[in-house]
């Protein structure tokens, strides 16, 4: 693991202290497959079962670089999965922070939180449900990141979810958008082209 946070610092897709803190506690190697571990420290996607992948650690350096989360901040996970992401989060935050987990596919929502169990992680609350629709019970969000593309569009809900100052990464079709709500009706909104993803499952 640490040949390859050290490769991401080189490259210049680690940056923040914060998120390399979290990359070297929280290991990669906990929320893959049984069958595949031996791949878990290369940087590309690894299938975690359901059709679902765990996304390549430059891709997941990248969005969370883009998020900028802080301590004791309230964040929607939306496409959960292995969990690997949510940990990562529920380090950052610490525990005045939570970290609201949600995936659609059951299984992959308990294989998740087991795996997250691993850590003692307290700050992280698991849903199972349809993530293109955020999660209005906890709204509104310091921070929102997406771990599948959404098709064309960014799902109103998760603009309407967002704090006032508040940070949205999401993978649309081939691109990863940072929004960044500047008032309740005027976001700010940047592409970064070049990625590929699982598409965000609507129910």
């Amino acid at each position: 693991m640490k040949q390859l946070i050290d490769n991401l610092i080189e490259k210049g897709y680690l940056v923040t202290p914060n998120i390399i803190d979290a990359f070297s506690f929280i290991d990669r190697v906990d929320f893959v497959p049984e069958n595949i571990r031996n791949e878990a420290y290369n940087n590309i996607p690894l299938p975690i079962g359901y059709g679902q992948t765990i996304s390549q650690p430059l891709t997941v350096a990248f969005m969370l670089e883009l998020l900028k989360s802080h301590k004791g901040e309230k964040i929607l996970d939306v496409g959960s999965g292995s969990a690997w992401q949510s940990s990562l989060l529920a380090r950052i935050v610490g525990g005045s922070g939570k970290i609201f987990a949600i995936e659609v596919i059951p299984e992959l929502s308990e294989i998740g939180k087991k795996n997250s169990q691993r850590y003692k992680l307290n700050n992280i609350k698991f849903i199972v449900g349809d993530g293109s629709k955020g999660y209005s019970k906890e709204a509104p969000y310091d921070k929102i990141i997406v771990a599948a593309a959404a098709f064309k569009k960014i799902p109103e809900e998760l603009y309407r979810q967002l704090k006032i100052g508040g940070r949205l990464v999401i993978p649309v079709d081939n691109s990863i958008w940072l929004v960044i709500k500047k008032s309740e009706d005027k976001f700010e909104e940047k592409e970064f082209p070049g990625f590929a993803f699982v598409p965000l499952i609507e129910k």
